[in-house]
């Protein structure tokens, strides 16, 4: 038998999985626990509670989730063949005799098999985490109290069935060799049958297993195939339906889409910083602010859900009380650092927080089981299982032929097939993850034309992907094209600092390799609002364009300059004043002025019955350019201090890279007390003294098959002395066969069993 990962043979075996793992150097325990984590939280006292825990079903049946079809239909011929070797397990597994080697190798790592004096075993819970694996070809089921046969035996009965009974078995073995009783009777012998279910049950090639269930056990598997434990080759992954794509098309359309994705996140926080958006009472983002968030980016609400999901998990977008005492989301304060930053850096913060994040925007909108639609940020909105799906989608096309993508129609099924057999146990959810996966990613930058970008397996290796992005994106421009019909293209990607001001001053009308920019009376009176004045302005507009300054903008600006400012809010509760009398003439014949509770009291002066801060964005609705005037009568200009939130403590990114290193740790403690709490065991009696110690002493006893006497306390405090066999330890309760009646099993809690000595001691 393989041993760490070597192709020696171990002669004698170890008494106990808990002995095999005390003989393992320090290198071998720590693959274990960080191939199993749960196994080093808390840190084991010593190695027979190591294995105690390693055996226990949950901990099985999470390690069994993280094995691929092939591993899993080896360890299935493991349960089948029972106490065997690697060669034997060969003969009945269809696939490469290499492959099953290195896959018994593996198993053993994980602690799912070990190797005892009479052969290769499995633990003893593995047979039940296999329950149920149809999709997967299980054959090793088998009720515990049923007498093994030999395949030879078997295969002399199957040929004496009736056609009906023929098919029926086959049906059931082809399904994962369940069944349920239905009708059918148990306990009846050949000739007595009246249905080809009864004639299965006759012959023994079903057995019931309780609740109405019926298994086939691996003995009839193997010989209704053949002697092997499946038809198919299980060493064969299915391949993937790729085409070509030009590499430089895939690596501009991925980079075009990352600075667009960053751009749009920019936009958004930008905007949320100057108008908070409302948060929900359960903390979600309501459809309102997501249609109003997605119309602003000029995007459609999935898209808009994908940036707002992923900038809250980079730790950009957080909620804060807003001017009534209401939560709203507004960004961080680490969004001015990272607004700073070049374009591919900004990039990689989002890549990174999308990857690790288990957030499901491609939901949003979708309705829930209570019939609600989900909403943006909601966090019942996650799955743990989309962040192995993202890397696995993602792991694949990496590993593409250069040049290849997934192909149109079939790339994606392809694709499925290939992740069903990686990961066999997963849920049926497995498609519209990795359709999720593929689209988002798309999205992000990260794929181009469904093929992967040149730095997506630098993203994947934990390594930098600015530097490789940076090389594909076009140098940034800080110039404009401002040409006579009041528009200007911009011919690149602008520097931030040129692009904030120019959306300040004009309106964007459409995107793509040239941006262009449109200048209106509305976007001029923006910026006088944010305290630009004229001479500002016309500065601007000389510097940034590389043309001379049209006449008609010129006209414009000075334009919106001669009206900004004719009317001035001030507090009555509001009041609006002008020395242009026309103007607030025109103001109050206003066909949208009538639910403004205006009413002129002098020449110049009309009061109000709005508020301030509702009047001035409602006389900007109307197309006139008001400002603000303060008790003292001087005018008002100027942006408001856009609002921050403070940033959370510990931003995904940062979390999952604690994690690592705390479970880094964890393992490396686990590892130093176990060492120290085995030699302090060596020297204590044998007997359980707690039920720590009592689980271990009997999941020991269940993988070595032996009996044991326990000291157990019953409802009345005596304590009595019973032998048994156990069989199986969950939820506190030992189940076994009592020496005292062999037919049946007792059941007994496990805290009140004092002690655990081998029968006969």
């Amino acid at each position: 038998m393989a041993r760490g990962g070597k192709a020696d043979t171990q002669p004698t075996g170890y008494r106990s999985l808990a002995d095999q793992l005390r003989s393992w150097p320090d290198e071998r325990i720590t693959r274990l626990l960080l191939d199993r984590p749960n196994l080093a939280t808390p840190a084991p006292h010593d190695f027979g509670q190591l294995a105690s825990r390693a055996a226990s079903r949950s901990s099985v049946a999470r390690a069994i989730d993280i094995l691929t079809r092939g591993e899993v239909s080896v360890l299935d011929a493991l349960v089948v063949a029972g106490q065997t070797t690697t060669a034997e397990i060969a003969a009945i597994v269809n696939a490469d005799e290499a492959y099953v080697a290195a896959t018994v190798v593996r198993l053993v790592d994980l602690a799912l098999a070990w190797e005892s004096p009479e052969g290769l075993r499995p633990l003893s819970t593995v047979a039940d985490c296999l329950v149920g694996g149809a999709e997967m070809g299980v054959s090793g089921l088998r009720p515990r109290s049923a007498e093994r046969r030999s395949v030879d035996e078997v295969a002399a009965v199957v040929p004496t069935l009736s056609p009906a009974a023929r098919a029926a078995l086959e049906k059931v073995v082809a399904e994962g060799g369940t069944a349920q009783a239905g009708t059918a009777r148990v306990g009846i012998h050949p000739g007595e049958e009246s249905s080809p279910a009864e004639e299965l049950i006759a012959h023994r090639l079903l057995l019931p297993a309780g609740e109405g269930l019926l298994v086939a056990p691996g003995e009839v598997g193997l010989a209704v195939r053949g002697g092997r434990t499946t038809t198919d080759r299980i060493d064969l992954a299915p391949d993937i339906a790729w085409a070509e794509r030009p590499v430089r098309l895939v690596s501009s359309t991925a980079a075009g889409a990352a600075a667009e994705f960053v751009r749009h996140a920019e936009q958004l926080l930008e905007w949320w910083g100057a108008r908070p958006a409302a948060a929900l009472r359960t903390g979600g983002l309501g459809v309102r602010e997501l249609r109003a968030a997605a119309d602003h980016l000029q995007v459609g609400a999935a898209e808009a859900a994908l940036v707002i999901e992923t900038v809250h998990t980079a730790g950009l977008l957080a909620t804060r009380a807003d001017a009534d005492g209401n939560p709203a989301w507004v960004p961080t304060d680490a969004f001015d650092a990272w607004v700073a930053d070049p374009v591919a850096m900004r990039w990689a913060l989002l890549a990174r927080a999308w990857l690790t994040s288990p957030r499901l925007p491609s939901l949003v909108g979708e309705r829930g089981p209570d019939g609600k639609p989900w909403n943006a940020l909601t966090p019942e909105l996650a799955s743990a299982l989309m962040p192995e799906a993202k890397r696995m989608v993602l792991a694949e096309l990496v590993a593409a032929p250069e040049g290849h993508g997934l192909a149109s129609g079939t790339g994606l099924s392809s694709l499925v097939g290939r992740l069903a057999w990686l990961r066999p146990r997963r849920p049926r959810t497995r498609t519209d993850l990795a359709a999720w996966a593929l689209e988002e990613a798309g999205r992000i930058g990260l794929l181009g034309l469904e093929a992967a970008a040149p730095y997506t397996s630098a993203l994947l290796a934990g390594d930098d992907p600015a530097p490789v992005l940076a090389e594909l994106l076009p140098p940034p421009v800080d110039h404009v094209l401002i040409q006579a019909d009041l528009t200007a293209v911009a011919p690149g990607p602008l520097e931030p600092g040129v692009a904030r001001s120019l959306r300040l001053v004009a309106d964007v009308e459409s995107r793509g390799a040239a941006t262009v920019y449109r200048f209106t009376p509305a976007s001029v009176r923006r910026a006088l609002d944010a305290g630009w004045s004229a001479a500002e302005t016309h500065a601007f507009l000389a510097a940034v364009s590389r043309t001379p300054v049209p006449q008609p903008l010129t006209y414009l600006v000075d334009d919106a300059v001669r009206t900004f400012g004719r009317l001035r809010v001030g507090i009555a509760e509001s009041f609006v004043r002008s020395d242009d009398e026309a103007a607030l003439a025109e103001l109050l014949h206003h066909p949208k002025a009538g639910s403004l509770g205006l009413r002129r009291i002098a020449p110049t002066v009309v009061v109000s019955t709005t508020p301030p801060d509702l009047l001035l964005p409602r006389l900007r609705e109307m197309g006139l350019a008001p400002v603000a005037e303060a008790s003292d009568g001087t005018v008002h200009v100027g942006t408001a201090e856009p609002l921050r939130a403070r940033s959370p403590k510990e931003a995904q990114e940062h979390r999952r890279a604690l994690g690592e290193a705390r479970h880094a740790t964890q393992v490396a403690v686990a590892v130093r007390k176990l060492r120290e709490g085995d030699a302090a065991a060596q020297s204590r009696p044998a007997s359980a003294d707690s039920p720590a110690n009592a689980l271990s002493a009997l999941r020991d006893a269940i993988e070595r098959r032996t009996s044991v006497t326990i000291g157990f306390t019953d409802n009345r405090g005596v304590l009595s002395e019973i032998t048994v066999d156990p069989l199986r330890v969950e939820g506190g309760q030992l189940t076994a066969r009592d020496h005292a009646d062999p037919e049946g099993t007792r059941t007994f809690p496990v805290h009140r069993i004092r002690t655990v000595n081998p029968a006969g001691t």
